[in-house]
């Protein structure tokens, strides 16, 4: 299993629904900025979204073992990418999950018979 890079492509903000069901002074997602870079494989990276992470773990754990093109081709053309967002519906936040060649270090516990 390899980690997979998540960065943040693009902050996005939904000023009209936001308007009519936001609180007041509500913008941008304040928790991620264009350009920050995690790495991860079956646990959420320290500093992401809980919520982002939600959205998108299913992505990372496929890419991180190996997986190539999602769906049926009719998503994305490149193999071992995923395009996302988050879950907030007013202020989304958009991810780009890639598959690196970075091994992933993996403690396993012995079971005890």
């Amino acid at each position: 299993m390899n980690k997979c890079k998540i960065e943040v492509l693009k902050t996005t903000f939904d000023e009209e629904l936001a308007k009519e069901y936001g609180c007041k002074g509500l913008g941008k997602c304040p928790m991620h900025k264009v350009g920050d870079i995690f790495y991860g494989d079956y646990a959420k990276p320290e500093g992401l979204c809980d919520e982002a992470w939600k959205a998108m773990y299913q992505y990372v754990f496929s890419i991180s073992h190996g997986s190539g093109i999602f769906y049926y081709g009719d998503w994305i053309d490149k193999p071992g990418i995923a395009v996302c967002s988050c879950n907030d519906g007013l202020r989304p936040v958009i991810f780009k999950i890639s598959a690196t060649d970075e091994e992933s270090k993996i403690d396993y516990v012995p079971v005890k018979e």
